[in-house]
């Protein structure tokens, strides 16, 4: 079954990345980072978000992201769902920190369950039927709204969905206007490829820290 094995983000000053993220989330190797000047703008088409225990951990995390020099762009609160908000890495990356508990159940950790990358597409459903034919396999599906895929076996840390474009920038809180480099490249463990939103695939080998 074709998984993700590795997330690399493209940013301008890697050293710079690399101290953000362990200072904000602790994220270690679960997150690799390549330098890249290629042109970006705007929303790049994708959130990454970190799915934890309870509202606690939220707080603790955003609050990390924030002194490490995150901005806010969703502030956090609660709602139907839970609770949670969203900020923006210093390189541009839209992180997501939620959690379906309302409530507090111990004191506040670091410890995340899941990460989840969304990529947000033009047709949910076209996109579907290609990662499909690219060994991935469907594990829940909202019509032409949203697709979640399962963990294939030895997955790396982070689930693949699908959302549409203009619904992720909204959950984001961002206009859904964007040109150039995605600056995000995803190892696979069925090699390189292209989807049809341009999010570029390697080989899980290829895709390595610099």
């Amino acid at each position: 079954m074709t998984s993700i094995a590795s997330v690399t983000l493209e940013v301008a000053d890697p050293t710079a990345a690399d101290r953000f993220y362990d200072a904000a989330f602790g994220l270690g190797p679960k997150l690799r980072l390549r330098a890249s000047e290629e042109a970006t703008s705007g929303f790049r088409g994708f959130t990454l978000s970190l799915t934890v225990a309870q509202p606690a951990t939220v707080d603790g995390l955003v609050g990390s992201a924030l002194a490490a020099g995150a901005t806010t762009l969703k502030p956090v609160s609660k709602s139907l769902w839970g609770y949670g908000g969203v900020v923006q890495a210093p390189d541009g990356t839209i992180w997501k920190i939620a959690t379906s508990a309302k409530k507090n159940s111990g004191p506040a950790t670091r410890d995340i369950d899941a990460i989840v990358l969304l990529l947000g597409v033009e047709d949910v459903k076209a996109s579907k039927q290609f990662y499909v034919g690219q060994g991935l396999t469907v594990g829940k599906s909202f019509g032409g709204k949203y697709v979640e895929f399962e963990d294939g076996a030895g997955a790396g840390p982070v689930k693949l969905a699908l959302y549409k474009r203009a619904a992720l920038a909204k959950d984001a809180g961002v206009p859904e206007d964007g040109a150039g480099s995605h600056r995000i490249v995803l190892g696979s463990t069925a090699g390189s490829f292209t989807d049809p939103d341009g999010f570029a695939w390697e080989a899980a080998s290829l895709a390595t820290s610099e």
